[in-house]
């Protein structure tokens, strides 16, 4: 009798339970959408096309629909940003957006771009992102105007490697992933931080030499994403033999692993009410990747995806 008494009363805090979180995930799709990057293989040149569905993992739809390379790095409210080597050469990157059906894409600029994650600022009316002008100005800074495609420098070094930029959540300060010597291939990038004229560069973390991973190929310390109510940047780390997401705080006193997950965790994008964060998540051999939601509240995990595409990567969260 006992037992019988124990078991109901487990099914009711179980539902109980269940129940919590459906109702968490159905205000989150309420507010957000996800797009992320699949991988198509075929015999010709890579195929990248960007799939959008619902914060449940339902009504996946291929977006992009082309014969490019295709990859989202960053989006605004209901406004999807992604390179494309689309009407020009293999490779040769240009921003272009769209919205979150795919409709209405357009060209937003004539430069020519590294790949790199992005960040805007003043309502989506300003993009920072990783670009280059010929053969010898290359991985700089440019804001770009996304109503005009107008744009400027903001790095001057050519020597250097500045990439993955995000803005602060007040617009003052840009984190970036930064090589001093871009051609040095025994170096590696590290995080830096500087204010939005450019000045007041300071280094924000140091990768521990002595990790086994030291050596591999992979992140040191890249994609960076600036927490919207935390004050907090995380980032991508390859150590100990798998990519983990870390955190650190602006003044680079505080630093930690942000997950402690059994499996690699890469890419990643928080909700702009910071209570959701989505990334790829994959076994550490890299054989399957996956789309994963976490309440950064709860903790609350789901896998979103399935295995019918291996490479399911860097995803970023829409608002409707």
């Amino acid at each position: 009798m006992r037992w019988i008494i124990y078991s109901i009363v487990l099914m009711i805090l179980g539902g109980c339970y269940n129940h919590k979180n459906a109702i968490d995930l159905t205000d989150a799709s309420k507010h957000f959408s996800i797009s992320y990057n699949i991988h198509i293989p075929d015999t010709s040149k890579d195929d990248w096309e960007i799939i959008h569905m619902n914060v449940d993992g339902s009504n996946k739809q291929n977006i992009t629909n082309h014969s490019d390379v295709a990859w989202t790095y960053h989006a605004f409210k209901s406004r999807l940003f992604f390179i494309s080597d689309r009407d020009t050469a293999y490779r040769h990157y240009f921003l272009y957006e769209c919205d979150s059906k795919g409709n209405n894409v357009k060209k937003v600029s004539d430069l020519r771009l590294e790949d790199s994650w992005m960040s805007s600022c003043k309502n989506g009316e300003e993009i920072i992102v990783s670009g280059r002008m010929g053969k010898e100005i290359r991985f700089q800074l440019f804001l770009i105007n996304t109503k005009t495609g107008d744009y400027h420098q903001l790095t001057t070094d050519t020597a250097a490697m500045y990439s993955d930029p995000c803005f602060s959540p007040n617009g003052e300060q840009i984190v970036f992933s930064y090589k001093k010597n871009r051609k040095d291939k025994t170096a590696h990038e590290e995080l830096y931080l500087m204010d939005i004229n450019g000045s007041n560069l300071r280094r924000l973390t140091f990768y521990p030499e002595d990790n086994p991973s030291a050596k591999e190929y992979g992140y040191k310390a890249g994609s960076a994403r600036w927490h919207p109510t935390e004050n907090i940047i995380t980032y991508v780390s390859k150590q100990n033999g798998r990519n983990s997401i870390f955190a650190i705080t602006p003044d680079g006193k505080k630093q930690w692993k942000l997950l402690e997950n059994k499996e690699s965790d890469g890419w990643h994008d928080w909700s702009s009410d910071g209570n959701w964060l989505v990334y790829n998540s994959s076994d550490n051999e890299e054989k399957q990747y996956h789309i994963t939601l976490m309440n950064w509240k709860s903790k609350q995990k789901w896998v979103l995806t399935d295995s019918t595409y291996k490479s399911q990567l860097g995803p970023v969260f829409l608002e409707k």
